[in-house]
């Protein structure tokens, strides 16, 4: 089934015209939109209320213009990442799938869709997450049509984290926990990356003292987000498949640092478009959707040898300086401040970078 991909600017704190726009155009159907990612403007903290108000104006416009019942609606994934630190501009990028096909001489854009077992509070931080995270993945892959993991570019999650009630059933039931509260939204997304590796074979199963501790262990598609609402790992995945129809096709690579743009260029060749060797946002000429990519401040404080302070900013969080350099990098590097770009991201590409992952419109190359 073909995949259909559109990147809308968010133009307030609860606006969704970019989507309802495309929808009266006849682009897709309400109904056909099957995924949202996007970055809101608030600042990504626990209390990031932009995320709310983006989520329900999205939803609302499905309503409006389809026929699924709210419950229906309410099963989309929709993943929104607060905070646009630096030039990042507000925006998101929709996925609409049709029951298109194309000639099986053409790989192009594909999408899956699973949840993992139920992740207990235990689990978070330690083998079972990662165990459990692989099976999702495997199951999302299954969901896509994807038989070869190599052919997977993204794997956009979001995964239960630790509260002090969470925790506290825990020891109700005679167990412990890995982490305390402020630590485990880091401590879930780095399970995930790990659990993201093992199922497409990036790596073998990691040792439980290897977890968050060993950090050349890492996947370099996965894209991991946590928060209180769930249970367990809601997957989204994305790759390539033969006769999928459409015109997009998905590629990955990794910034080995925050100044990195060769490693956006990787990323946006591997989906299949042709680049100079030293390439410019000039030489894109409108065929990159999006990039999609995490970061975060190195953990050894230095920066191509160079001192940093982000670790030691008492006033403004690493990760927002991390998010508003790399933000800045990525915008550089494409012509377009409209780039998602999150944070916390321990084994999900090498230690003081983080993936790229790039969609392309292949049509008239």
């Amino acid at each position: 089934m073909a995949v259909d991909v559109v990147k809308v600017e968010i133009k307030s704190v609860s606006d969704a015209a970019g989507l309802e726009d495309y929808i009266k155009a006849g682009r897709f159907k309400a109904d056909e939109v099957v995924a949202v990612i996007g970055k809101t403007e608030g600042n990504g903290g626990v209390n990031d209320f932009t995320r709310i108000l983006s989520d329900q104006a999205f939803r609302k416009v499905l309503m409006d213009h389809g026929t699924r019942s709210a419950a229906q609606v309410k099963q989309i994934p929709m993943v929104w990442s607060g905070g646009c630190d630096g030039v990042i501009t507000p925006h998101a990028t929709v996925f609409a799938r049709n029951d298109e096909t194309g000639p099986m001489s053409e790989s192009r854009l594909v999408m899956g869709t699973a949840l993992s077992p139920k992740i207990l509070p235990e689990d978070i931080g330690r083998p079972a997450m990662v165990e459990k995270v692989a099976e999702g993945v495997r199951l999302a892959m299954k969901d896509a049509g994807i038989t070869d993991p190599k052919d997977v570019h993204y794997v956009q999650t979001k995964t239960p984290l630790l509260t002090i009630d969470t925790i506290q059933d825990a020891h109700a039931r005679g167990h412990d926990v890995f982490c305390e509260v402020h630590d485990s939204m880091g401590v879930s997304n780095g399970t995930t990356g790990l659990g993201i590796a093992v199922a497409l074979g990036e790596i073998s199963m990691p040792k439980a003292e290897e977890i968050c501790k060993n950090l050349d262990l890492y996947s370099s598609v996965a894209s991991c987000s946590s928060g209180v609402e769930l249970d367990a790992a809601q997957i989204v995945l994305f790759g390539n498949k033969a006769g999928a129809g459409g015109r997009y096709r998905i590629g990955h690579s990794v910034m080995i640092d925050a100044l990195d743009m060769d490693g956006i260029y990787a990323a946006i060749r591997n989906a299949g478009l042709d680049l100079p060797e030293r390439a410019r946002a000039e030489d894109l000429k409108g065929r990159l959707v999006n990039c999609f990519m995490k970061c975060e401040a190195d953990r050894t404080g230095k920066l191509r040898g160079r001192r940093q302070i982000m670790l030691d900013d008492s006033d403004v969080h690493h990760h927002r300086h991390s998010k508003a350099a790399v933000g800045g990098v990525a915008a550089a590097a494409i012509g377009d401040p409209a780039v998602f770009v999150s944070v916390d991201a321990m084994h999900q590409g090498p230690q003081g970078g983080g993936p790229v992952i790039a969609i392309v419109d292949m049509s008239g190359t």
